[in-house]
């Protein structure tokens, strides 16, 4: 399946920077799988035949819920793309019900990087731009918010 922004991009038109979803949205299915494997390690220390059987039911339970948590955070990063091209902001989630979010650079007024703590040690971050006559759009937990805000405010001498 194409790139969004390689089916909408113009004439004249270049891809600056690209960026993602944070893979911290992984984070709930790696405990769960941390889980499994707790369970798992469990199940072959018991002898005893009703705690081998829990182990191994809770080891379903959360093994389940591992798969469920990896799908969909997959799912998520692989339907979310944002972009800066050398002409606007371009930021699109979802797969069957599409959201897109568009500005262009000249309308930018302000881009502002909100990062926690772990968000700083991790590199990720969310970003709010604020369009002239544009409104305010916030854009969560992308992947290296520092340079994607540099691709937006850095213009190229001649432009």
């Amino acid at each position: 399946m194409a790139r969004y922004i390689d089916k909408i991009i113009q004439p004249g038109e270049r891809l600056l920077y690209s960026t993602n979803e944070h893979w911290m949205y992984f984070l709930p299915a790696i405990a769960a799988w941390i889980v499994v494997v707790a369970f798992l390690v469990l199940w072959r220390f018991f002898t005893v035949d009703v705690l081998a059987s829990v182990c191994l039911a809770f080891a379903a339970v959360a093994g389940l819920a591992a798969l469920y948590w990896t799908a969909t955070a997959w799912f998520h990063r692989w339907t979310t793309e944002t972009d800066v091209t050398n002409m606007r902001v371009v930021h699109k989630t979802g797969f069957i019900k599409r959201d897109t979010f568009e500005m262009s650079l000249d309308k930018v007024e302000s881009v502002d990087v909100k990062q926690s703590i772990l968000g700083r040690f991790m590199d990720y971050g969310d970003l709010t731009i604020q369009g002239v006559g544009e409104g305010t759009r916030t854009i969560t937990t992308i992947t290296a918010p520092l340079a994607f805000r540099n691709a937006i405010t850095t213009r190229p001498v001649g432009t």
